[in-house]
């Protein structure tokens, strides 16, 4: 859902006056070219397309001999744990845009341990965002394709004690395919998680903050903050209580159009395809600080794709 929040930064979206924002929706409306909707209709299809195709191919890799911790949820729930996980995340994004259309991202999230030694383990975590956005302002015209991918390194301590940590940078790569989808910057910064297991409960806060080192100077600079604070119930039967909003702030803006700051959370449960365990959850936010053309509230599902180690 960053990924999303931060197009809205980087194109500088303003709150148009009623008679101009009239005019522009009457426009808009008039002169909608059926290839637009067409090419509206084909990235709907293609998502679908991938997501299914990763489900079953997954579904047909799964080790016969893999069994699962008793912990699976919680490991589920741990953004460094020890094991390898595909989370496949798709937001949506209601009324956005000057005519208060739909956004969507899917982001692809491989989380990947290595063993580096008896006392340390580097986490590799990439997220790969696939973003379909609307007209977001007059002259920024609404499309889809690939966004910036993101690339961050864990170091944690290979036995976990009571707080389990992890800490590295984060890269961002200028490979989006459409201007309006990216930054154009190579972007670099910390990175860092904390969270505790006690009882039922699994909470913590992951961080970053990335500054732009090299790109077009006709390109706004980049100085991004992103802060997902996440708590978690476990409930009998592999049910569980989640909330983890994305908070973000671009401190480039001016600080009416800096925060971006949801509020709320949902339910998830680990299911299996064949014997491959499957975190799923669903949440639903309300954004209580948000930039002008941006959504007042968004939804969250999630299909995180679990390889625990064979015991």
């Amino acid at each position: 859902m960053h990924q999303f929040q931060a197009l809205i930064a980087q194109a500088g979206l303003r709150k148009l006056p009623r008679h101009e924002a009239d005019r522009s929706f009457e426009y808009e409306v008039a002169f909608k070219s059926a290839s637009a909707f067409v090419h509206l209709l084909a990235f709907r299809a293609m998502y679908g397309v991938v997501l299914m195709t990763l489900i079953v191919l997954f579904g047909a890799v799964v080790p016969t001999q893999a069994q699962e911790s008793p912990e699976i949820a919680k490991q589920a729930q741990n953004p460094i744990a020890n094991l390898i996980s595909v989370p496949l995340e798709n937001d949506f994004n209601p009324q956005t845009g000057v005519n208060k259309d739909d956004s969507y991202v899917l982001e692809m999230k491989p989380v990947i341990p290595f063993h580096l030694s008896n006392d340390w383990t580097l986490i590799t975590r990439t997220i790969i965002p696939v973003i379909q956005v609307p007209d977001l302002a007059p002259g920024v015209n609404g499309t889809s394709g690939l966004g910036d991918v993101q690339e961050s390194l864990f170091l944690s301590p290979a036995k976990a004690g009571p707080v389990i940590w992890g800490a590295g940078p984060v890269i961002s790569f200028p490979t989006a395919t459409q201007s309006i989808l990216g930054t154009k910057k190579l972007s670099v910064g910390p990175t860092v998680v904390v969270l505790r297991s006690q009882g039922h409960w699994l909470f913590g806060s992951l961080a970053q903050n990335l500054w732009s080192v090299e790109g077009p100077s006709a390109r706004a600079d980049v100085n991004q903050m992103l802060l997902q604070p996440f708590v978690n119930y476990n409930l009998p039967h592999k049910w569980y209580l989640t909330s983890s909003p994305i908070i973000t702030a671009n401190w480039e803006a001016k600080p009416s159009e800096r925060w971006t700051v949801p509020v709320g959370g949902g339910v998830g449960r680990i299911v299996h395809f064949g014997k491959l365990p499957v975190n799923i959850y669903t949440q639903f936010f309300r954004n209580v600080e948000r930039p002008d053309g941006t959504t007042h509230w968004s939804a969250r599902f999630q299909m995180q794709f679990l390889f625990p180690k064979k015991r």
